[in-house]
């Protein structure tokens, strides 16, 4: 299975691009690193995104894929850059894989280049052709990839399109390698089409590439070849024929098991093919299932970088990593010390001999001086070295061959017994640190089975561990919740709250919810953006916690009733007249363009607040009642108040709220205890005001 698109892929692809030439572009996303998306729309076509998977393919597909809500820094630098700029055409460097993409915009000519090799890069160019931004900052032998520098491409390979047949002679004889990688390299078509070329001209690939004859079959058969990127189509090499779905995820399936390979060309005979309309459209059907998920994928990782073994913060992890470093230090300062006192002993056993060094060199300083001295001990095997600013040298000790052996260093205004008794002391430290460190260990141990015990009592409780974060999900900041239909319900805490959600989060096919009373939060309720199951759920929750991940591509045209009726009670029990003791409450449902924050002449407005217009669809007398699960949002365990439908439905572990008389902090202390959940993450998702617990499922014992 080909991993990056070679030549002949590229070359087809500059042709496909060029067609559409003449198409505006309007949005760039960026939902994965390595992926960058352009949304074009052309004349007369449906719009399309160029999907560009860096280092490995670049096609066209009209998929429906999440984007992130806060794109990357290199995306919003390329809609500056390149919104509304004009596709003015593509082309090829060469037969290299690097595909270059002119636009026309309103601050003049912009390049993106796109490399096909190594590890890809995509890189923007201002009308001089010096980078504005890549996406990889890489510097190579020849050139540097960086914002400011001039772009310069790669030495340019041979050509082999406009090569003749004596051409081609030439480059076999002096290839000292077999067919097929000759004819890779040196015409710079992979493995693939080197091996295809191979197969058509019926030439064994191992043979030595100088050993051809009919070259002129061999140039013929490739010419054949560098022909058909002219034309459309393109061909799968499948492990199994089949009959392609008319079902895009159907077809994925298909594609995704039996797929080897596709490309532009004419594929071995005896090869089991399917014909595409286009390049882009087999690469879509066997890549773009893949590529379309890039934004739950990097999600995904996310959450693995938090919950891989060695890489979380938690106490456990913590201590264990001490314990080994501290068990290290401990065999390390023993021995040390133990050396330490042994190189004392063997300075006292070769007590003659050290005198007499000592003794020598003294004298030769006194007599000749340091400059002298040192130049002399260069012929002496038992000195290696001497310092006159710390009057030190640097000697040998006789081995039991009497050889040189052990090296130790001696001062020379101390005497023998002094220079041992110093490796002595020294060895009392070491060993003196390795008791504190034996007792600091011992520490760590006890601490280690006591946090051991407590991991084991909480899993048998069923408590979750929290994970350390460093920001929290754009919604978390308001009141939310998942309705039964899987979609994101968002209330504003405050009247800043009530505000952003409106002017940010209210789109045309979301709804505005409110409840009948002054107090009350500003809501939105998302069509497409809610929660589905995670395919991969963190290893680390306890049973009984679903995980489910934020997704923006909810397979929902229109909001359900039951979805309509769990928002309007959502709207009620986040307002005040959930503290007021009632039983019952009245919401309403709008539009988003009957929202706004425009007043009647001689009217105004506080913050926080918005007139509402035309008809609106209300709901009467919705139950004050919540229910309150455990539920693990993008692998991160969290606690989610909903109706009661909602939360029984996706939680095996949840218990009734309704008004009351418990004040809230006591209540949020007791779930957290019982659950494992941050207290604060507990006391954010209550309502606002007293409540009384109802029905519990297994969260409080």
């Amino acid at each position: 299975m080909r991993d990056q698109m070679s030549s002949f892929d590229i070359a087809r692809m500059a042709l496909d691009i060029n067609a559409l030439a003449g198409a505006r572009c309007r949005k760039m996303y960026q939902p994965h690193y390595e992926q960058v998306v352009l949304r074009l729309n052309p004349k007369e076509v449906p719009k399309c995104d160029l999907v560009i998977v860096r280092g490995q393919r670049v096609y066209f597909s009209q998929r429906d894929r999440p984007m992130p809500t806060h794109p990357p820094q290199f995306a919003m630098l390329l809609r500056k850059h390149l919104s509304n700029a004009r596709l003015t055409g593509a082309s090829q460097l060469g037969f290299d894989r690097i595909l270059v993409l002119e636009f026309d915009t309103k601050d003049g000519r912009r390049d993106l280049v796109i490399e096909m090799f190594r590890n890809g890069n995509v890189i923007l160019l201002d009308q001089d052709g010096v980078i504005i931004q890549p996406l990889t900052h890489v510097t190579y032998e020849t050139r540097t990839i960086k914002r400011g520098e001039m772009y310069v491409a790669p030495p340019e390979p041979m050509d082999p399109r406009t090569w003749d047949e004596s051409q081609l002679r030439m480059v076999l004889q002096e290839s000292d390698r077999d067919l097929v990688h000759t004819l890779a390299g040196k015409m710079n078509l992979g493995g693939a089409y080197a091996r295809n070329l191979c197969h058509l001209a019926d030439l064994d690939p191992t043979q030595n590439a100088s050993d051809i004859v009919d070259v002129g079959k061999l140039h013929t058969i490739f010419q054949n070849m560098v022909e058909q990127i002219e034309n459309s189509g393109a061909t799968a090499v499948v492990s199994t024929l089949f009959e392609p779905a008319t079902n895009p995820l159907e077809l994925d399936a298909q594609m995704d098991e039996h797929c080897l390979e596709v490309g532009p060309i004419q594929l071995p005979e005896d090869a089991l093919t399917i014909e595409f309309e286009s390049l882009s459209h087999a690469i879509d059907a066997w890549k773009g299932g893949y590529d379309s998920s890039a934004l739950s994928r990097r999600e995904a990782e996310k959450i693995a970088e938090i919950t891989a073994p060695g890489q979380s913060d938690s106490e456990e992890e913590k201590l264990s990593r001490r314990e080994g470093q501290q068990a290290a230090a401990v065999e390390k300062l023993t021995a040390k010390g133990a050396k330490q006192q042994d190189i004392g002993k063997m300075i006292q056993e070769n007590w003659d001999h050290v005198e007499s060094l000592l003794n020598q060199m003294n004298q030769s300083i006194e007599e000749r001086g340091w400059d002298q001295t040192r130049s002399a001990i260069k012929e002496i095997e038992w000195i290696e070295s001497a310092d006159p600013a710390a009057r030190t040298i640097r000697a040998k000790l006789p081995d039991e061959d009497g050889n040189p052996g052990q090296n130790v260093e001696l001062y020379l205004d101390q005497s023998v017994h002094q220079n041992a008794q110093r490796y002595f002391s020294k060895g009392r430290k070491d060993k003196q640190r390795a008791e504190g460190a034996k007792v600091a260990l011992a520490d760590t141990q006890n601490r280690q089975k006591k946090v051991d015990k407590k991991r084991a009592k909480d899993e048998a409780a069923g408590r979750v561990s929290t994970i350390k974060r460093t920001k929290k999900f754009w919604f978390e900041r308001n009141r939310w919740t998942m309705l039964s239909s899987g979609q994101l319900l968002v209330g504003g805490r405050d009247a800043k709250g009530n505000d952003q959600l409106v002017k940010k989060h209210l789109s045309a096919a979301d709804l505005y919810f409110h409840a009948d009373l002054h107090g009350a939060p500003s809501c939105t309720l998302k069509l497409k953006e809610g929660f589905e199951l995670d395919p991969n759920p963190n290893p680390l929750l306890p049973e009984g916690v679903p995980s489910l991940r934020l997704t923006q591509s909810l397979e929902i045209s229109e909001h359900s009733t039951d979805a309509l009726a769990g928002a309007a009670q959502m709207a009620v029990c986040w307002s005040r007249a959930w503290g007021s003791g009632g039983a019952a409450a009245t919401a309403f449902h709008a539009k988003q363009g009957q929202v706004s924050k425009t007043t009647e002449s001689g009217e105004s407005l506080g913050r926080g607040a918005f007139v509402v217009r035309g008809n609106r669809h209300w709901y009467k007398d919705l139950t004050m009642e919540l229910t309150l699960g455990m539920v693990a949002i993008n692998g991160i365990p969290l606690p989610m108040v909903g109706t009661h439908e909602a939360i029984s439905n996706i939680c095996q572990r949840w218990i009734r709220l309704s008004p009351g008389t418990q004040k809230k902090e006591q209540v949020a202390t007791r779930i957290a205890k019982a659950t494992g959940l941050l207290q604060d993450d507990v006391l954010s998702a209550l309502p606002p005001g007293n409540l009384s617990l109802g029905e519990n499922r297994n969260i409080l014992d």
